[in-house]
């Protein structure tokens, strides 16, 4: 709901300390919650040690100014983030993919300090007023082949393409498998991720881009992973029909790890850790 702009207010002194308390109060209340679980080494070691750039301690004082002054809310709820900072937070610093940008994107970069956290946006628009406010934020505009109109057929006909299933499935200049984004940033395909956040493209009106390449991607990319241990793959609104459906194709049920809220956690390892069950053309 937006306010009319005419309407005039006279704004007391001790209300003005009073919010100044408020707000204080409440980022003390939010760090508290967040760093329950939090080592003192770890956190030391995140926060203050001081080797190399300080564009990491940048990224946190510019975040902790924008939400204290911002009236904007992140769509995510407070166990959501809390489900992905979990993560992070024993990872950090770490390679952090996320899909999608918006009132979260400041918070995202820095819950990983020194670590590399790479967004990815379809709206340029929208790219040019986050990098006006945080130009030291890490963020290329993309384009989605695809249309959420087409996920049935999509889903039916991958198959069909080899390039599109293991053990030929790549993503860099795949152009015959429409569900791989074969046409991203060098940035995105020189590095393995160790988490990735799915919170975009658009995927609520036909002919938007939906979420299908993302997911599919993100599968692949945990699949082809060559360093040890598993990638961390966060899906936001996965309680919709195509995300869940893909997240059950690609993301595979017995590689989650929790639910929570409309934010689904998988855990997935490389192909070559996985039994024989899930290898040859199959992802799950």
């Amino acid at each position: 709901m937006i306010r009319n702009a005419s309407r005039q207010f006279v704004v007391e002194k001790p209300l003005v300390v009073g919010a100044l308390v408020t707000i204080t109060m409440t980022g003390v209340l939010l760090i508290t919650s967040l760093s329950r679980t939090i080592s003192s080494s770890s956190f030391t070691y995140m926060y203050t040690n001081n080797g190399g750039s300080n564009t990491a301690t940048q990224t946190q004082f510019l975040a902790i100014i924008h939400y204290a002054t911002s009236k904007d809310i992140p769509e995510l709820t407070h166990p959501e983030i809390r489900s992905a900072f979990d993560v992070l937070i024993n990872l950090a610093p770490c390679n952090f993919l996320v899909f999608g940008l918006g009132h979260d994107s400041f918070m995202w970069a820095a819950l990983n300090p020194r670590g590399t956290t790479l967004f990815l946006e379809e709206d340029p628009t929208l790219v040019h007023k986050i990098l006006v406010r945080a130009p030291a934020l890490r963020i290329h505009t993309v384009t989605y082949p695809t249309q959420l109109y087409e996920a049935e057929h999509l889903m039916t006909s991958y198959k069909s393409e080899k390039t599109c299933v293991p053990p030929n499935v790549h993503l860099k200049g795949n152009s015959m498998c429409k569900l791989a984004l074969s046409d991203m940033p060098d940035d995105v395909y020189n590095r393995e991720w160790d988490v990735i956040l799915i919170d975009g493209p658009r995927g609520y009106h036909a002919e938007a881009p939906g979420r299908m390449g993302a997911i599919f991607s993100a599968a692949v990319m945990a699949r082809t992973r060559k360093n040890g241990g598993v990638t961390h793959v966060f899906l936001h609104d996965a309680d919709r029909k195509v995300e869940k459906m893909y997240a059950d194709e690609f993301l595979c049920k017995k590689f989650m790890v929790k639910a929570t809220g409309r934010l689904r956690h998988f855990a997935i390892p490389p192909a070559a850790n996985v039994s024989k069950v899930g290898r040859g053309s199959r992802y799950c």
